[in-house]
C-alpha cells in the first residue's frame, strides 16, 4: 500500500531538490478547493453523510478518467491512522494541521510519490493538490487541472455563474485556488532584508507564511509564498502574478547571497562550517536549532562552500528530523529529551555517510 511507503520514508518526489530555482524554491504547490453541489460543507454535515462524501469522492479518483491523468490513487480514512503517523502527513505537507487533529470521517487520497494528495472532509469536501520541485507552478497548475477535470466527469462540483466555485471560507470563493512556493531566503534575512521585502508582498495580493501554512511562523529561513485573491481573476493570472514576484524575490535573494560573499566571505565560510561541525557532532539537538544549522548547511551547498552533501539529503532531513517521524521511526512515543537525541543521530548518520565536508 502507497500509506506505507509514505509513512515510512521521508523523501518525496516534490522534495528532491530538482526544478528551476531550486536553490532558491524548494517546491511549488497548487490546490484547488471544491465541493459537491446539492450539499452543505463538511461542518454541517453528520457523521454518516461525511462517509457518503468520501465514498463519492473516492470512487471519482478511481475512475477511469482519474486513472488516466494519476494513475493509482489511495485512500486512507484518517482515523485508521494513529496520531503520530497523521501528523507524519503534516509534516510532509500532505494534510494540513487542522484536517489532522478533526480526523472525524476525514480522509486523505494520495499517489505514492506524493505529487497528489487529496484532503477529503477537511474545511471542504475535498481540497484536490499538486506539488512540484523547484519553481513549477504552472506544470503544478497543468496536473491539478487535469485531475480537477477528469474528477468533474463523475462529481458536480458546486459552482454559480457569477461567483464561480463555492467554498465553505469566503476568501477561497472564485477559483477556489492557492498557489504556493517554499522559498529558502537565508540571503535576505542575514542581510536584514526579509522584513522589508515580504511584508510589501500583500500589496500585491501574497500573503507570507510559515512552512505550515496559515498560522505557522517561519523556521530555518523558510517561507511560504501563496496568492490571497480568488475571486475576481483566472487561474493563469493568479499563478502568473505569483510566478513573476517569485522570480523578483529569487533576483533579491541572489544579490543578496552575492552581497554576504563578498563583504562577508570569511564569517560566511565560519557560519557554514560551525553548522556542519554541531550538525555532524552534536549528541542533542532540538528541531529548531537543527533547521537553523541545516539552513546554513543549505546555503552553503548552494554557494559550492561544502562539497559532498546534496540539496536534497538537507530536504529529507528537514522530514526526518520532525517530532512525528522520529516517534514513527523509533516505533514509540518519546519524551521531547529522547526525540532531541533520536534527531542527533539522525543527523549524524545521514551526513556523516555523505563524506562532506566544508571547502
Amino acid at each position: 500500500m502507497a500509506i506505507k511507503a509514505i509513512l515510512s520514508r521521508p523523501s518525496s518526489r516534490w522534495m528532491d531538490g530538482s526544478g528551476p530555482y531550486a536553490d532558491l524554491i524548494i517546491s511549488s504547490r497548487i490546490r484547488l478547493a471544491r465541493n459537491l453541489a446539492g450539499w452543505p460543507f463538511p461542518s454541517l454535515l453528520s457523521p454518516e453523510r461525511r462517509q457518503e462524501v468520501a465514498r463519492e469522492i473516492n470512487k471519482a479518483a478511481h475512475a477511469e478518467a482519474a486513472y488516466a491523468v494519476a494513475g493509482e490513487l489511495e485512500m486512507v480514512m484518517l482515523d485508521a491512522l494513529s496520531p503520530v503517523q497523521r501528523q507524519i502527513l503534516v509534516e510532509k505537507h500532505l494534510i494540513s494541521p487542522q484536517h489532522a487533529e478533526n480526523e472525524a470521517e476525514g480522509a486523505v487520497i494520495l499517489r505514492e510519490d506524493e505529487t497528489i494528495s487529496i484532503m477529503v472532509n477537511e474545511e471542504d469536501h475535498l481540497r484536490l493538490q499538486s506539488f512540484c520541485p523547484g519553481l513549477q507552478l504552472a506544470e503544478c497548475w497543468r496536473l491539478a487541472n487535469a485531475l480537477d477535470d477528469a474528477l468533474e466527469q463523475t462529481l458536480e462540483f458546486a459552482f454559480d455563474e457569477r461567483k464561480g466555485y463555492l467554498t465553505a471560507c469566503p476568501t477561497n470563493v472564485g477559483t477556489g485556488l492557492r498557489a504556493s512556493v517554499m522559498a529558502h531566503l537565508p540571503g535576505l534575512v542575514h542581510t536584514r532584508q526579509a522584513r522589508r521585502i515580504l511584508s510589501a508582498l500583500s500589496q500585491v495580493g501574497l500573503a507570507v507564511r510559515g512552512i505550515y501554512g496559515e498560522g505557522s511562523e517561519p523556521v530555518g529561513n523558510l517561507f511560504q509564498i501563496s496568492n490571497q485573491i480568488t475571486l475576481g481573476r483566472s487561474e493563469e493570472d493568479i499563478i502568473d502574478n505569483l510566478a513573476v514576484v517569485t522570480r523578483q524575490i529569487v533576483d533579491q535573494e541572489t544579490s543578496a547571497r552575492e552581497v554576504l560573499q563578498r563583504e562577508t566571505g570569511p564569517q560566511l565560510q565560519d557560519r557554514v562550517g560551525r553548522a556542519y561541525g554541531l550538525l555532524t557532532n552534536a549528541a542533542v539537538i532540538g528541531s529548531e536549532e537543527a533547521l537553523a544549522l541545516l539552513s546554513d548547511l543549505r546555503l552553503g551547498v548552494d554557494l559550492a562552500l561544502v562539497k559532498g552533501i546534496e540539496r536534497r539529503t538537507i530536504n529529507e532531513l528537514m522530514v526526518a528530523i520532525q517530532p512525528a517521524y522520529l516517534q514513527e521511526k523509533a516505533g514509540r512515543k518519546m519524551s521531547p529529551m529522547e526525540r532531541d537525541v533520536l534527531r542527533a543521530s539522525v543527523i549524524r548518520q545521514r551526513l556523516q555517510n555523505k563524506s562532506g565536508g566544508v571547502l
